[in-house]
């Protein structure tokens, strides 16, 4: 008999797969290895940043009050007694009228209060002459104006970019607690599936999810472990999705989702003793996707059709893996732009439409990429993000202004979802 699947709203089906996400253990790993990690610590400034008074640019460091009345009828002269560069500390304390040639980030000597820039002096040997008074602190970069010892800087849960690398070298974090990034096993079925190196045959297509999957992984920097197609023996199949399972910390599976005589995966679930968290959501493309609980990890079952099975992908996969790793921001990053054609489709469901987003001016505009059906592979290809329309719509018309999801940002920011 032909089970009944009861289709569940998008976001229904993220909250679940988010809930059964357990968090991977902590590590801790070299500096330079730590880009694309998420923190598991939070950064706390050692010391004060900067950590002296002192200049943010080239020239003369000056006692602030003998710069009064300088005008461009009324120049003051400055005598040069000292010369030092970044990472040196003149042994002089200011006279009057006294002053020290200064390289960017050195130290404010004893007695100067301001800085004259290189191009505010009219030189000559050593003395130089300004014609406008300086204030007190003008042009210095003051002791902890970026940050304060003990300041909590970025909370744990963030991810690691290069700028965070600068910061957390700038503390001396040789060595930086993350959290473990995972380890996918991916499994596709489906007996027309042919290797991507065989010739094409009647009746049979090339294996395009295999390889995209461990491309959206990869692009996220997530080591993935390719299982191969499975057979059409249920036996079989039954026992490598068990060896992945332990071998892996989550399991994607594309096909066999369906409730076709050749789909085994429904069997496999209920062997596995899992727990089922849907096998069916509102959406275009992609409702057929599954997600399952067994042995604390998450399985995806991601629809044999690509597109369906990119963005389920995107939808439910990418955040659930940022939330092992509890990631602060695990959602891929959102907007609004205009929409540049007519899309006419009804939408009984919510329905993700693979598409170009761009910028005409200073507006966001977007376009759907093309051919749209569940099995295209062209519009993922050319598209770089997903509009989203909600279920019980249909004419959208040019103009009209509608939500994306932006594709191929390393770290969202909020969900589409709030």
């Amino acid at each position: 008999m032909v089970e009944i699947r009861k289709p569940i709203a998008v976001r229904d089906a993220i909250k679940r797969v988010m809930d059964k996400a357990n968090a991977l253990p902590i590590i801790e790993i070299a500096l330079e290895d730590s880009f694309g990690y998420i923190l598991a610590e939070p950064i706390i400034a050692m010391h004060d940043v900067p950590s002296f008074n002192n200049s943010p640019y080239d020239g003369f460091a000056i006692r602030s009050e003998d710069s009064i009345g300088a005008s461009g009828d009324n120049r003051i002269h400055f005598r040069v007694i000292d010369h030092i560069g970044a990472g040196q500390v003149s042994k002089h304390a200011l006279g009057k009228y006294e002053a020290v040639r200064i390289m960017t980030g050195a130290p404010i000597p004893e007695g100067a209060d301001a800085v004259v820039m290189l191009e505010q002096a009219v030189e000559s040997e050593n003395t130089f002459t300004i014609r406008k008074p300086f204030k007190q602190l003008e042009n210095i970069s003051l002791q902890g104006e970026d940050s304060k010892k003990g300041e909590m800087l970025i909370p744990s849960g963030t991810f690691i970019h290069p700028g965070t690398i600068a910061l957390l070298a700038t503390f001396g974090y040789a060595k930086v607690k993350v959290r473990k990034k995972p380890i996918v096993g991916i499994l596709c079925t489906g007996t027309e599936l042919l290797k991507v190196e065989d010739e094409i045959e009647p009746g049979k297509i090339r294996n395009s999810n295999g390889p995209m999957i461990e491309a959206q992984l990869k692009r996220r920097g997530i080591e993935s472990r390719y299982y191969g197609i499975l057979s059409d023996d249920l036996e079989s199949c039954f026992q490598l999705v068990k060896k992945v399972l332990v071998e892996t910390d989550c399991v994607i599976t594309t096909g066999g989702v369906s409730v076709g005589d050749f789909d085994h995966l429904p069997e496999i679930y209920r062997r596995l003793q899992a727990d089922v968290l849907f096998n069916k959501v509102a959406m275009r493309p992609g409702s057929v996707t599954t997600a399952a609980f067994a042995d604390d990890k998450l399985l995806f079952g991601l629809s044999g059709n690509p597109s369906a099975c990119f963005t389920g992908y995107e939808l439910f996969v990418k955040p659930a893996i940022e939330n092992m790793m509890l990631n602060n921001c695990p959602f891929t990053p959102h907007t609004k732009a205009k929409l540049t054609e007519d899309f006419l489709k009804p939408n009984p469901f919510t329905r993700f439409v693979r598409s170009v987003y761009r910028f005409e001016g200073n507006e966001a505009i977007i376009t759907p990429a093309g051919f749209n059906k569940s099995n295209a592979v062209s519009s993922i290809a050319r598209g770089n993000a997903l509009i989203v329309l909600p279920g019980g719509t249909r004419n959208f018309v040019a103009g009209d202004i509608v939500d994306v999801l932006l594709l191929g940002n390393e770290n969202g920011v909020s969900s589409w979802m709030s």
